[in-house]
């Protein structure tokens, strides 16, 4: 028990590390944890509206897909070209000692390989949480999300995905809870 409680303590470190993209955005904040709860989010919603996928395995696809980073670090885009990060040893160490370690490194190798739908989902999910940020950030009045939108767009894969981010870009962020507005 103590080697899961020191995962729980691992994961929980993900509050803390901030995401570092938003640096180049000049706005916007987000911690990796906040970041993996609006993926899994997302990948929850995907799971209703795709057939023929297990949404178990994409919901827990999506919630341990940063997990090496409580290890590596968020590396962006300008630290990918200069740093090489050893994601397959930050995952055997944050394993090795967990019963159930197996699956969790299982469900991060098939994200990133790609290696079916759920994972082709979870990359969208990913992808759409962004989308969300820089759609609230260009909504609320900063320029610099509109430059990144169109790369992030182009990085969709799937339909619901694409769907998703069609909506999402042609809806305000405060729609929500501005279509039932009363004084």
């Amino acid at each position: 028990m103590k080697n899961i409680a020191e995962l729980l303590f691992e994961a929980k470190i993900l509050k803390e590390i901030p995401r570092s993209g938003f640096n180049f955005l000049g706005t916007g904040k987000e911690s990796i944890a906040e970041h993996s709860f609006l993926v899994t989010f997302i990948g929850y919603v995907m799971s209703q509206m795709a057939s023929d996928i297990d949404p178990l395995k994409l919901i827990s696809m999506c919630i341990v897909h940063d997990l090496p980073e409580t290890r590596t670090g968020d590396m962006n885009y300008v630290q990918k070209k200069y740093v090489t990060v050893d994601e397959k040893k930050a995952i055997e160490d944050t394993t090795r000692d967990i019963p159930f370690g197996s699956s969790i490194a299982a469900l991060i190798d098939e994200f990133n390989e790609r290696k079916s739908a759920e994972a082709e989902l979870a990359h969208d999910a990913d992808q759409l949480a962004f989308i969300l940020e820089l759609k609230t950030l260009s909504d609320i009045g900063s320029a610099a999300p509109d430059k990144w939108l169109p790369h992030v767009l182009r990085r969709l894969k799937t339909d619901i995905g694409k769907k998703l981010a069609e909506s999402i870009t042609s809806t305000d962020w405060d729609s929500w809870w501005q279509k039932n507005y009363v004084e």
